[in-house]
């Protein structure tokens, strides 16, 4: 568990995986980078940016739902630390400390503001959190669960948004490019 601000850097095998991150993105053109504010975002963001020459547009809407707390637990450690807010989680559901309310209203604000701003053509890639890719998730796809998704570190999901509304999930935690590196 880091103390302070529940905003860690990336791990050594963290780094390693953002590294593969342009790999698993080189069948699209990359129009804009936009990450959570979020140390650990950033920071899977960066080789991304630097592969593409684009600047990294960081949006305090994308942050995690821990963002405010005092400490960071790994929710691949959290089974042990924290039982009852890991089998919420694994369950659907955010934990008790999230104002779910609030929390999609930030991810989904978001998310629109990001569409607005892209042209029809555009790759726009979001580096966020699980609970928030699974919150857009749950909008598109109409699911009764914020938490539906497992998302693996460093995953990609895919989603089609059009200017007129339509919203398609295409994909949903792809990890190919980090399968070597996953923990299990």
């Amino acid at each position: 568990m880091a103390e302070g601000r529940a905003d860690p850097g990336l791990a050594d095998l963290g780094r390693r995986q953002a590294e593969r991150l342009p790999g698993a993105l080189a069948d699209v053109r990359v129009a804009r980078v936009v990450t959570s504010p979020m140390r650990r975002a950033v920071e899977t963001a960066q080789p991304l940016v630097e592969s593409t020459g684009l600047a990294l547009e960081v949006h305090e809407g994308f942050a995690e739902y821990d963002f405010d707390q005092g400490y960071y637990i790994p929710i691949h450690e959290s089974r042990e630390r924290m039982p009852e807010t890991f089998e919420r989680i694994r369950a659907g559901f955010l934990p008790d400390f999230v104002d779910e309310n609030s929390f999609r209203k930030r991810v989904l604000d978001a998310t629109e503001e990001v569409v607005a701003q892209a042209s029809h053509e555009d790759t726009v890639v979001v580096v966020a959190h699980g609970g928030v890719v699974n919150l857009v998730l749950q909008n598109i796809l109409a699911l009764p669960r914020p938490l539906t998704f497992p998302l693996e570190y460093v995953s990609v999901s895919r989603v089609l948004f059009s200017r007129n509304g339509a919203r398609r999930v295409s994909s949903v935690n792809e990890t190919g490019h980090v399968r070597d590196m996953m923990i299990r």
